[in-house]
């Protein structure tokens, strides 16, 4: 997406639309009322306070203190529900996304992807009203006060609240979290898409939050759901009733291991096709100058292509070292997957790429190359493929490593079939610890592919091994 500069213009045939038509535009904008509700008025309330206000104060003195714990318990779950339903999920439905809709339907921002930013916003404000709705017919039922209609027990509520649709709900928009952030990225330095966001963030509504703060309310609601369902479950009157409660935690923990599984998955699905189009597989005659090819003969070592080398494989571990070749320092940028080993020389382009578009929950990692990705970066491969079965990895000790002025240094020797070294680079990382995460990372890696092939059995006449040569 390219850039935009003040007199930059979305169009939409022969309409031109700029930042200052969308000021203008924003300046009639009104934010519809969401607030006037049973919810607004119970979400910053104690229980005393809501028992008060149903005339249900008597209650109090004859209730079980234990039984009122519970019902503090229960409060709590649903007071934490009706901040997160009115204070974030309502304020980027009817501040930022009712906006921008009424924009585009304007022929504004009509570019703009809203579910890459917002994803399934609309089904969880259902799915949260929903619940609100039914948990405080629960709590009222257990008090006394007068409601209209039978609705069902809390634990029968809470199963199929968890299980048929927050759960579900959550782990869709989940899953898209980390593309609206980098889409996000790509679209804030249009000034017509900052007017849009600047505007809606000055709204009395956002508190002072930020959109990027408020897209991450729902994760943070997820993980917050076991908490406050314990909560309830150490304060249950029957072990039955704690036990059904338990059941629906592990439901939520188990959303939650799954949503991390796909998540991985997704991660490293996304990072590895975008890296598959950055790296650069040099031929042979360019990689070895002692190769030397015709130029009549160069097609028929191109018949092999590697671009889908790493196609299905896994990314364990990367990041940047600094490789010693040649009595000179370049950095290098390495990468490890659960079979091979690639080390790199970077190349950066003047041209930026919109960058990779991350998964959800994502697990903290090394952002470092997702800004190189970002960049338009290409990464040329040294040598060749290391295979992990041919792997041989050596820390240098201080004192060689003060001998030889490479502090923090290891050395990855690679072997051809025979055990005999072809090639061998001395790496140094930027510190001691992160020296140790990479000989870590590799030696598992190592460790795990040897124990999940057959071992090479040596005869008198040959070497029983891997295909991976």
């Amino acid at each position: 997406m390219g850039k935009y500069t003040n007199k930059t213009l979305l169009t939409k045939g022969t309409t031109t639309r700029t930042a200052s038509d969308i000021e203008k535009y924003l300046l009639k904008e009104q934010i519809q009322d969401w607030r006037d509700t049973d919810f607004q008025k119970y979400k910053d309330c104690s229980l005393e306070e809501f028992l008060r206000d149903c005339d249900s104060s008597q209650l109090m003195s004859d209730c079980d203190p234990q039984d009122y714990k519970r019902q503090e318990a229960i409060w709590e779950l649903f007071t934490s529900e009706c901040v997160y339903f009115l204070d974030q999920l309502m304020v980027l439905k009817e501040v930022f996304l009712a906006t921008l809709t009424n924009l585009q339907m304007r022929d504004y921002l009509s570019d703009v992807d809203t579910w890459r930013l917002f994803a399934n916003l609309n089904e969880l404000c259902l799915v949260s009203f929903g619940f609100l709705t039914s948990l405080l017919h629960v709590i009222k039922e257990s008090w006394e006060i007068p409601v209209a209609g039978a609705g069902p027990t809390l634990l029968e509520l809470l199963h199929k609240a968890i299980q048929e649709s927050i759960c579900h709900c959550l782990q869709k928009y989940c899953l898209n979290y980390s593309t609206a952030l980098f889409y996000l990225d790509s679209l804030k330095h249009r000034e017509d898409f900052g007017s849009y966001v600047k505007w809606c963030e000055r709204n009395q509504e956002c508190r002072r939050l930020q959109l990027r703060d408020l897209l991450v309310a729902p994760l943070q609601r997820l993980t917050r759901y076991p908490l406050l369902l314990r909560n309830v479950g150490k304060r249950s009157r029957t072990e039955e009733e704690e036990s059904a409660l338990q059941s629906v935690v592990e439901q939520v923990d188990t959303s939650i291991c799954d949503l991390e599984g796909k998540v991985k998955w997704l991660d490293n699905y996304q990072k590895v096709k975008l890296l598959r189009d950055a790296l650069v597989w040099l031929p042979v005659w360019e990689r070895d100058k002692r190769a030397f090819i015709p130029e009549n003969l160069k097609h028929l070592l191109k018949a092999v292509t590697l671009e889908n080398l790493i196609a299905h494989r896994c990314l364990l571990h990367e990041g940047k070292l600094v490789l010693t070749e040649n009595a000179k320092l370049h950095d290098v940028y390495l990468f490890l997957f659960d079979d091979f080993l690639l080390i790199t020389k970077i190349k950066r382009n003047k041209k930026k790429s919109t960058g990779p578009e991350q998964n959800p929950l994502r697990l903290p990692q090394n952002q470092e190359l997702d800004q190189l990705l970002k960049e338009g970066c290409t990464f040329t491969v040294l040598d060749q493929p290391i295979s992990l079965d041919r792997l041989q990895l050596r820390s240098v000790d201080q004192l060689n490593a003060a001998a030889s002025g490479l502090s923090q240094s290891f050395i990855i020797m690679h072997q051809n079939r025979y055990q005999q070294c072809i090639a061998a680079f001395i790496l140094q990382a930027p510190s001691e610890a992160v020296k140790r995460v990479w000989m870590s990372e590799i030696e598992g890696a190592v460790t795990t592919l040897n124990s999940q092939q057959p071992p090479r059995v040596k005869s008198s006449s040959l070497w029983v091994e891997s295909s991976q040569i």
